[in-house]
C-alpha cells in the first residue's frame, strides 16, 4: 500500500513540474493569443518577396492579409497557391511575441505534390511522404535575430504542433499537426 501511494505521489509531483516547466513560454502563446491586433512579418529566401501585415483583429483573420500571406507561402517552384491553415500563423505569432519580435525568413511553406515528390527523390532525405507541407499546415523558417536552437526551444515549449530542428541547414520546421519532434535536442 505504502508504495502505490508513493507511485500516486511521485506521478503527480511530475506532472505538476512538467506544468511549472512549461508557464514561462507558455504565456506569451497564451497573451498572444488574447491580443486584438496580431502582426507578422516575413521575407521569402527564394523570391525576396516581404510582407509586414495585420493578419488577425478583434473580428477574426483579415481576409485580404490571409489571401496575401498564402500568396507569400505559396510553391515557389510551382506558383501554386493554397490556403494556409491559420493556426500556422498563431503560432509565429506566439514565437515572435517569445522571441522578441523580428521578420520571419520562409524557406519553404506550401508545397505541391509534385514538388514534394521532385525533393523526396532529389533531396538530402527530411522529406516525407505526406508532408504537412502539401496540406498547407507546416513552415520551415528562421526568425532574424534570433538563433534557431532558440527558436527550436520556444517553439518546444509552445507544445501547439510538430517541430523539427534542422542546424546544418539553419532552420526549423513548425507545423500545426500532432504534438512532436525531431532533430539535435540541447543539451
Amino acid at each position: 500500500m505504502v508504495s502505490t501511494s508513493r507511485h500516486h505521489a511521485c506521478a503527480h509531483r511530475r506532472l505538476f513540474l512538467k506544468g511549472l516547466s512549461t508557464l514561462p513560454l507558455a504565456l506569451p502563446f497564451a497573451s498572444a493569443h488574447a491580443a486584438t491586433d496580431r502582426h507578422l512579418a516575413f521575407r521569402h529566401t527564394h523570391t525576396d518577396e516581404r510582407l509586414d501585415t495585420l493578419y488577425r483583429n478583434r473580428n477574426g483573420y483579415v481576409e485580404p492579409a490571409m489571401r496575401s500571406l498564402n500568396k507569400l507561402f505559396r510553391d515557389f517552384r510551382t506558383g501554386e497557391v493554397a490556403r494556409i491553415d491559420p493556426r500556422l500563423y498563431d503560432i509565429l505569432h506566439a514565437l515572435s511575441v517569445t522571441c522578441g519580435g523580428g521578420t520571419f525568413e520562409i524557406i519553404s511553406g506550401y508545397r505541391s505534390p509534385k514538388t514534394n515528390k521532385m525533393l523526396r527523390r532529389t533531396g538530402g532525405g527530411g522529406v516525407a511522404k505526406r508532408s504537412l507541407h502539401m496540406d498547407g499546415k507546416a513552415v520551415d523558417i528562421r526568425l532574424v535575430g534570433c538563433d534557431t536552437a532558440r527558436l527550436r526551444d520556444a517553439a518546444l515549449a509552445l507544445g501547439a504542433g510538430g517541430v523539427g530542428y534542422y542546424p546544418d541547414s539553419d532552420f526549423v520546421h513548425i507545423d500545426t499537426g500532432p504534438v512532436r519532434s525531431w532533430g539535435p535536442k540541447t543539451a
